[in-house]
């Protein structure tokens, strides 16, 4: 599998990562303190190729997500789950499997499209949604919204990063739904 995006990553352990799994080029933002030319680095890649953003799934990780996406409009993200970056050392890119790895650039999101090829005119969601489905302000809406952003390939989030991010990456109701449905039937 070869990837014509660069592919933005922390660090040199998780470029080895990804190039173990896939042929890309990544550019290493050397953690969360990401600097001025790094930045120009991803506006350039973008530009020309594209960028897909692949952080740890970790509250730096989110940082140097959100960082970039403000000042690199339009840039894809792919999400590991937790459970896929998980080793013995802690939590990031370079614990994934070479699948895990894979999966995550396969399902990659991009804020500019609807995802599964329906219409973007279909109703979004509204934040009425995620409290009716249990993912906000219910006992277990943690480990809901964590299912649910792995189904739908947006990554776990904190309530109103997860609508954000349902809002930003225009999940439809319709994946929503599915999702959802696949939550209930695993008794979550």
């Amino acid at each position: 599998m070869n990837i014509q995006e660069i592919i933005v990553v922390e660090g040199k352990d998780d470029t080895t990562a990804v190039q173990r799994a896939v042929g890309a080029d990544t550019i290493e933002t050397g953690g969360s303190a990401v600097g001025e030319d790094v930045l120009r680095r991803i506006e350039l890649a973008q530009a020309r190729r594209g960028v897909i953003v692949l952080t740890d799934p970790d509250s730096p990780g989110e940082r140097i997500r959100k960082l970039v996406s403000e000042r690199v409009p339009g840039c894809k993200h792919a999400f590991l789950t937790k459970d896929e970056a998980r080793g013995r050392r802690g939590i990031g890119v370079e614990h994934a499997t070479d699948e895990a790895i894979r999966r995550a650039l396969e399902r990659v999101r991009s804020p500019e499209e609807p995802s599964g090829g329906e219409p973007a005119a279909e109703e979004g969601l509204e934040w009425s949604d995620l409290l009716d489905a249990g993912l906000i302000v219910h006992a277990s809406s943690a480990s809901r919204r964590g299912r649910m952003g792995e189904l739908l390939g947006i990554g776990y989030a904190n309530g109103k990063q997860f609508y954000k991010r349902c809002r930003m990456f225009r999940i439809t109701r319709t994946e929503f739904l599915a999702a959802l449905e696949q939550v209930e039937r695993e008794g979550r």
